[in-house]
Order: C-alpha cells, then structure tokens, then sequence
C-alpha cells in the first residue's frame, strides 16, 4: 500500500517535470523556428523515457487498484474475522466466568461434602449410640415377657379363683332363695299362729265366761276353773313363744335382706312373678330403685314404666323431671326415661299397652321390640312388630322420634304439642295418641272414632323372660 502512494507521488512529479520542460522547449521553438525539427528529436528523447516509465505507472497503477480492492476486500474480511474474534473473545470471557463459576460452586460442594460427611460421622454415632439402646431395650423387653408370663399366670390363677367366686355367688343365690321361701313360710306359720293366739283368745274369753258362771255355782267348778286357768295360762306361754319365736325369724329375714350385696338383687321384675307388687331392682348406672311388677294383667315378670288409674298427678313436667321420674307407684306415675333407656339397653325388651276407655272396654296390645335411646339422642322410641286387640297401630306414627316437654321440643312437626298437649311425649303430631295428656278428650287413643280412655298402663319384660 504505501508503495503504491510513493509510486503515484513520483508519476506527479515527473508529469510536472514534463509539461514544465515542455513549456520551456516551447518558449525556445516559437523564437527559433529552424531549431523545431530538433527540438521536436529532443523532444522525443527526453520524453521517450518518461513516456515509458508513465505507461508502467499507469499499468502499475491499474496493478494498485485492483491490489487495493483486493487489499480493501481482505481489509473487510479482516474486519469481519476481527468481529468474530471479539465475538469469540466474549464467548470465551463468558465461558471463563462460567468456569469461574462453575469453580465455586465445585469448592462449595466440596464444602458441602465434607459437611455431609461429618454429619454421616455424627448420624454413625448416634446409630452406634440408639443400636446401643436397642440391644439395652431389647433386654428390657425379654425381661418384662418374662414378667408377662408371670401376670398371664396370675390371671389365670385369679381367673380361676373368680370361676370359683361365681359358682360361690351361685350357690349363695340359691340360699337366698332358700331362705325367701322359708321366711315366706314363716310368714304363713306366723299369720296361722296369729290366728290361732286369736282363736285362743276368743276361747279364753269364752272359757272367763264360763268360769265365772261356775263359780257362781259351786266350789268344785271353782277347782276346775282353777285347772283351766293353769291350762289356760300354759297356753297362753306356748303361744307367747311362738310368737316370740316368729318374730326373731322376722328380724332376720329383714336383717338378710339388709345385708345381701347389691349384684344379688336382679334388674328385671322376672324372678317376682309369683309376687307382684312393688320391689327393688339394681340397674347399672342407676343403682338400686323401688319398681311395680305387675303379673296380672299379661303374665309374670313386667316392669309397670307409666301407670293412669285416675289419679291427680299432673304429667305437664320438664325434661328434668322426666328425665329422672315422678309420682307414686300405688297412682299415677311415670318411671323416668333414664331408668327405661338403662333397663332396655340390657337387653332385648317387649312392650304390652293395657287400655281401658269410659265405657269401660279393655284394649291391649303388644311390640316384639321396645327401647329408647340415651338422653344425647333425645331418648328416641324404638319399636318392633306390632300385636293386639286396637286395629290400627298409632304408635308407629312416634316411631324414632324423640321425647318432647315444654322446655324442651324435638317434635317434627315443629308444633307447640307438649304446650297443646299439657305433657311429655314422643311427639311427631299431636293428635294420633298421647297416654300422658290430661284426664278428658286429650287422653285418647285415635283411630276411626276416638277412644277417650279412663285407665292406661305401659309395661316392659325382657324377652328371656319368655323362656
């Protein structure tokens, strides 16, 4: 390149140098006219060679521009392969910074490694040091085996000894019942005694009488009076000992009485059904409570839970009063829903309704399967297949409602019916039948025409009962 420009600055020169000398030898032909031949000989010599050296400069020169496009194109490739140097620079920088990185995040894991690895250490212990435990566990546990096949041993000794207790509790049982049918025994022995002390009485009256008349007659009688009084008087001594004697037998049947265990009274009326009346059961979580067993009206064994015989009881009570029970076993009561959900949650009980209406017609009828639930589920009514004189079954429409009372209402119906009513009940409609409602046209059994009712009783007895 800088050849080419000291090239073309010499041809400049020189083509000065020319047309200088060429002015010059034209100044010298104009005043020398015969010199033109030789100026022009000259003139071709001198500018032979410079004509020459122009036309390889001018070639040259030609040379140099086609060197310089070339030169400009390898200028431009140069420029461009210089880019992609940069370029590549850059790509190597950012690589570079990468490797930087990548570098760092190496040395980081390495750190991390080796923090793993002292953790490892750490776990390694701790493993050894629970491996430990395990083994002094271990032991532990081989030891209390063999303190559970001493208490597995034990139970079966206690268990054992309970199977004996139990057959004690049996014959004990057996004793009771023994010594209730002796002290009923008794009982008749005493009531003969005290009729037969009367009949003496009524004798010794009688004998009084006639001895007093004897006396009056003779003394003879007199003697014999006296042998009658004597005879009297032996008499009287007998029967103040057996009397005597009945009552020390009566004190200790009560005394027995006092004394049996609770879990010896039973929970149900069925071992009273020769004696009806009122009697005390033992129900779990209730405890012991007095009850009327009732053997008359359907068979042996029931538990008489509501009674209307025409008593003044009002059945317009609370949930609480209801809950617990009211009114008196000789009249009108009701047992408590919380004694009959215990009662019927031992077993499987039947239900027997005993209707009497103004006319004095007697209904009755019965429910295979009869319990409420407990007071969290609104002693619901439970019922089973139903069997009785009465046509159509009212109370089936009351079927898994629950109880109802005026300060607490789980009527479906959503009627005020304990307030409409004047009572407790398991109300889903106030009208089908209500055994609680006042004495007149609410205490009803409805079916096609209306049964107005003057006496009502429910009553329960477990199905085994019937075996």
């Amino acid at each position: 390149m800088c050849n080419i420009k000291i090239n073309s600055v010499l041809f400049l020169i020189v083509l000065e140098i020319f047309l200088v000398a060429t002015t010059a030898f034209e100044e010298t032909c104009e005043f020398d006219g015969q010199m033109e031949e030789q100026c022009l000989n000259q003139t071709y010599k001198t500018m032979k060679p410079l004509l020459d050296y122009f036309r390889q400069a001018r070639n040259e020169l030609k040379e140099s521009k086609i060197n310089e496009k070339k030169l400009n194109e390898l200028n431009a490739d140069l420029i461009e392969k210089y880019h992609e140097i940069v370029r590549i620079n850059e790509k190597f920088m950012k690589e570079e910074a990468l490797l930087d990185e990548y570098k760092n995040k190496v040395l980081k894991g390495e750190d991390d490694l080796q923090s793993c690895q002292n953790k490892v250490h750490k776990f390694e212990s701790e493993i050894n040091s629970k491996q430990n435990v395990i083994v002094k566990l271990k032991g532990e546990l081989a030891e209390k085996s063999t303190n559970l096949g001493n208490c597995e041993l034990q139970f079966k000794n206690l268990n054992s000894s309970l199977i004996g207790k139990d057959e004690k509790i049996k014959r004990f049982s057996e004793n009771i019942q023994n010594i209730k049918e002796h002290q009923k025994r008794l009982e008749l022995k005493l009531e003969k005694s005290k009729s037969i002390l009367i009949t003496k009485e009524k004798d010794i009256q009688l004998c009084q009488s006639e001895i007093d008349t004897l006396n009056r007659t003779s003394e003879n009688i007199r003697e014999q009076q006296k042998r009658i009084e004597l005879q009297l008087k032996d008499s009287q001594t007998k029967l103040i000992d057996k009397v005597k004697e009945n009552q020390l037998c009566r004190a200790e049947v009560d005394t027995l009485n006092k004394t049996l265990p609770n879990t010896l009274v039973p929970s149900s009326c069925s071992p009273f059904g020769d004696y009806p009346g009122v009697h005390q059961l033992n129900v779990s979580g209730i405890g012991l409570f007095d009850v009327l067993c009732d053997s008359q009206l359907a068979g042996p064994g029931w538990i008489v839970i509501q009674q209307r015989v025409g008593g003044n009881e009002s059945f317009y009570r609370n949930w609480a009063t209801y809950r617990k029970g009211f009114g008196s076993l000789e009249s009108d009561f009701f047992i408590g829903l919380e004694k009959i959900h215990r009662i019927t949650s031992l077993q499987r009980h039947e239900l027997y309704i005993h209707l009497v209406d103004v006319d004095e017609h007697v209904y009755f009828f019965r429910y295979d399967d009869f319990k409420i639930s407990d007071e969290d589920s609104g002693y619901a009514l439970s019922l089973g297949k139903f069997n009785g004189s009465i046509i159509e079954d009212r109370l089936r429409f009351y079927k898994n409602t629950k109880f109802t009372t005026f300060d607490r209402y789980n009527n479906i119906s959503g009627r005020l019916c304990a307030n409409l009513q004047r009572s407790g009940w398991w109300y889903h409609d106030c009208i089908y039948c209500n055994l609680n409602a006042p004495y007149g046209p609410k205490l009803n059994w409805h079916v096609k025409n209306k049964i107005e009712l003057k006496e009502a009783k429910m009553l329960i007895r477990p199905i085994e009962a019937l075996k």
